[in-house]
């Protein structure tokens, strides 16, 4: 059975607020620069920063990446480190707030004095590993308001499936429909049934990110599940079956392509 610590700035080792997993915790100091000149606001990039990261002649390629990958993570919203390799030296420490950043998951905490006020306590369900980054951001929200809110858990977990289905191909305007195609395409029924059950419990509609009165916990679990089981079926499955064929020698590949054709 896995160790269970409660997370606490005394330790160097307890179980992520993120990925539970019992494993050593790194800690880090803070140091302010005041913004000045023409950067006094936080900066939060938008679409056109990267449209101008991808075409712009002046960024060389290696350098294109690495601004690519810091907008991706910018984006998501989620903390992380970023080491800036010509970075004055900074003089004014944070006292009192203090990060900490996870061996396992490589996810950021946040601490001020001895309270951790991020991650909030989430639900115990996991996001499926092959969940797309931008649904993986709404699942996660909805995982720490679930106690909280689980109307706000349940709309914003719909809004998830409408992704995940436009993700998968579909039109994302009516998820009854897109589901529905889902099956013909592969997607067990027994999804589908499901989601029936839900509708019953909660929304009638199953209008994406709207609050529903009838919603509650049991509902928003609900979802928590569907929505795994259809990322493990539509996108999980189908990788680990590719992988493994691709392993294949090319002369058994080539014959069972051979064979296919002929069917």
């Amino acid at each position: 059975m896995a160790k269970d610590v409660t997370p606490s700035i005394k330790e160097t080792a307890f179980s992520c607020p993120h990925c539970s997993a019992f494993t050593t915790q790194y800690w880090f100091s803070l140091y302010a620069n005041q913004n000045s000149g023409k950067n006094l606001l936080p900066l939060i990039p938008d679409e056109e920063s990267g449209e101008f990261i991808k075409s712009s002649k002046e960024i060389k390629e290696g350098m294109r990446k690495e601004l690519l990958d810091w907008l991706r993570k910018m984006n998501s919203g989620y903390l992380f480190l970023y080491r800036k390799e010509n970075a004055i030296y900074c003089r004014d420490e944070l006292c009192n707030l203090y990060v900490s950043k996870c061996f396992n998951c490589e996810n950021i905490s946040v601490w001020v004095h001895d309270r951790l006020i991020f991650p909030r306590k989430k639900a115990s369900v996991q996001p499926n590993i092959d969940l797309p980054d931008d649904i993986k951001h709404d699942f996660e929200e909805a995982r720490e308001i679930v106690d909280a809110s689980p109307r706000g858990a349940a709309a914003l977990l719909r809004l998830c499936i409408q992704k995940l289905c436009m993700h998968l191909g579909e039109k994302g305007k009516n998820i009854d429909e897109d589901i529905g195609s889902l099956v013909k395409k592969g997607l067990n029924p027994l999804v589908q049934q499901s989601l029936d059950i839900v509708r019953v419990v909660g929304n009638e509609a199953l209008h994406p990110g709207v609050l529903d009165l009838k919603d509650d916990r049991d509902t928003a679990m609900r979802l928590f599940e569907l929505i795994n089981a259809i990322v493990e079926q539509m996108i999980s499955h189908p990788y680990k079956v590719q992988s493994m064929y691709k392993k294949l020698p090319e002369k058994k590949r080539k014959a069972i392509e051979k064979r296919d054709k002929k069917t």
